[in-house]
């Protein structure tokens, strides 16, 4: 069911309407059915230019030096904004230099093509330097969250078999120095900053990048060369390392046109940090290849730092997440009075489902709606979205981009795949293999990876519904999924209906295990400013949760948190709110970042 268009009383609309022909520029999926029929991945090697001489396709060259051979040099590249307000700015042709001479000074030190670059540090310029310069390298790099602490960094570097790192003097002091004799491999450690490089491998990145020839030729690049090393939590255990190739420079090329709609002239930001998987590929490779400018904030989220740089930076295409346009909700519109937001005309989210109301606030708040899409660090790119020229139906992911295959399927004890053609039945939601951005194995897990297909389908682990439109549903997780007296409830539609209320900031929703039902809806929620945790409110939020959902899907009982466990790209863990309630092993916990006890 779908609460945002078939609940009692809804307020929120059931369908946003577009127009393709009023959208300015016109979007390049101005009828996305027909581009999706006639559609084949060959067809993006147009938008890339491969290596010359037919060295292959590496992924640097498609984001950097190729728009240099197309005059576009002169270019701004990237704009960067710095805690303090200092800025910084490369044009394609600056930003091509200085990747060179990270990949000379990588030559410089011996390290080989296929060995792996860490990297670890805010979102300083040197960060998207070092990664596009190992990539040219042909390293394989990893991006670590600089937030991350001690324990989960030596996990990753050792999983990896780190080579190379790329960090700040004060993060190295406190959280790898200590934990070097675990890291072996780790040959060469650079230090971005002025302070000085004393120690086993230690060497300053003046001394040694910004002193490196510029002049450097991109070997040849198979493109199914292992490029990016992302890692990913389990439910339990260490984390999963999902290996992508060169390859994944298609999908990006492709989707940062289709979902994202970016044109030669657009003023882009993505708020995620590299340390994540939309960070990388969506901030930094896919914008780059679409050649266009892209912001990077250096800080944190601040509502009225977010709203200055839109306005000021004239800011016209915008990725972020839902935890933060759920922060900027819970501050109203008053803070947007009077700003000059005309710039913006295309809002994008990801990195969990985007509540329907959360879509409708967007609409108040701009002018425009938020449109959500849905993909995953296995798949390297965005899969499913809600595109320009297509009407959104809140709370919807939209509908799968041109070459891209979704279906919904079981699969039985055998492995046997049975699809599921009738709409609104729930299943786990399938992709059709094989695209460029798939990732092509778990890093020393093959039998892992190998569990995650069936006869030619990658089995996603989110169950989902498809409608007689062809949109699709999130349900929850495979894991989250909530089964009382019978019925299958999923915990994104319980959160959403909860969030509607005004008193409601987050909500997180599990089951708890019941003698008669077998489960029950427990929800856990945090409240906006101004509202305090009582009994008559959670005799209201049980109410209204009733007449959204019906009895049988409402929670049956509602506990108050000041905030709501969440990893650092901002989704809520439903997993560790269920450990804690049971009492249950609470399992990796390397991407927590807020936590409500």
């Amino acid at each position: 069911m779908n609460p945002a268009s078939t609940s009692p009383g809804s307020e929120l609309p059931a369908r946003i309407r577009k127009d393709p022909a009023a959208l300015h520029p016109p979007p390049h999926l101005r009828d996305p059915a027909a581009t999706a029929a006639r559609f084949v991945w060959d067809d993006a090697r147009a938008l890339v230019d491969g290596l010359p001489d037919g060295g292959g396709l590496n992924i640097a060259h498609e984001a950097v030096d190729r728009h240099l051979r197309h005059g576009r040099g002169d270019r701004t590249a990237l704009r960067w904004i710095g805690k303090s307000g200092e800025r910084r700015a490369f044009t394609y042709a600056e930003l091509a230099a200085a990747s060179n001479r990270f990949a000379s000074a990588l030559a410089g030190l011996g390290v080989q093509p296929g060995e792996r670059v860490f990297v670890l540090m805010g979102r300083l310029p040197e960060l998207y330097v070092a990664m596009l310069g190992a990539l040219k390298a042909r390293c394989a790099v990893t991006p670590l969250f600089s937030a991350f602490g001690p324990e989960p960094i030596a996990t990753r570097c050792a999983m990896g078999d780190a080579r190379v790192l790329v960090t700040t003097p004060e993060l190295y002091q406190r959280k790898v120095a200590g934990l070097r004799e675990r890291l072996p491999g780790l040959r060469h450690v650079v230090l971005v900053g002025d302070a000085p490089a004393d120690g086993p491998g230690l060497r300053r990145w003046g001394e040694l990048v910004d002193t490196a020839s510029a002049d450097y030729r991109i070997g040849p690049t198979d493109p199914e060369m292992p490029s990016l090393l992302h890692f990913t939590s389990g439910t339990t255990g260490r984390p999963k390392g999902a290996v992508h190739v060169h390859q994944a420079v298609l999908a990006h090329a492709a989707s940062g046109r289709f979902a994202l709609d970016l044109h030669d002239d657009d003023i882009y930001w993505c708020t995620a940090d590299p340390g994540w998987v939309t960070g990388t590929s969506y901030g930094l490779i896919a914008p780059l290849v679409c050649g266009v400018t892209s912001v990077v904030v250096e800080a944190e989220f601040d509502a009225a730092t977010w709203y200055d740089v839109l306005e000021r930076e004239r800011i016209s295409v915008w990725y972020t997440a839902p935890t933060a346009i759920r922060m900027m909700m819970k501050l109203g519109t008053g803070p947007l009075a009077g700003r000059d937001l005309s710039s913006l005309r295309f809002l994008a989210s990801v990195g969990e489902p985007l509540n329907p109301e959360a879509v409708v606030w967007g609409q108040q708040a701009f002018g425009l709606p938020f449109h959500d899409n849905w993909w995953q660090t296995e798949t390297g790119g965005i899969m499913i979205a809600n595109v320009p020229a297509l009407d959104i139906k809140p709370g919807s992911m939209g509908r799968p981009l041109p070459g891209i295959t979704a279906a919904i399927a079981t699969r039985d004890g055998a492995g046997h795949v049975h699809l599921i053609d009738d709409p609104g039945v729930e299943g786990e939601l399938v992709l059709k293999t094989p695209w460029p951005s798939m990732m092509r194995d778990y890093l020393d897990e093959h039998a892992r990876y190998q569990k995650c297909f069936s006869e030619g389908w990658y089995f996603t682990g989110d169950l989902a519904r498809r409608d007689d439109e062809g949109y699709y549903w999130f349900v929850g997780r495979a894991d989250d999924v909530i089964k009382t007296s019978g019925h299958l409830i999923g915990p994104f539609e319980v959160e959403s209906a909860l969030l509607e209320h005004p008193a409601v900031a987050e909500a997180g929703v599990i089951g708890i295990p019941d003698p008669t039902a077998g489960e029950v809806v427990k929800a856990f929620v945090a409240l906006k400013p101004g509202f305090e945790g009582s009994e008559a409110l959670r005799r209201e939020l049980l109410g209204h949760a009733r007449k959204r959902l019906g009895a049988a899907v409402a929670p049956k009982a509602i506990d108050f948190r000041a905030n709501l466990p969440k990893t650092r790209s901002g989704k809520i863990m439903r997993r560790l709110l269920k450990a804690r309630e049971l009492g249950l092993p609470e399992g990796d916990l390397s991407t927590l970042e807020s936590d409500e006890r």
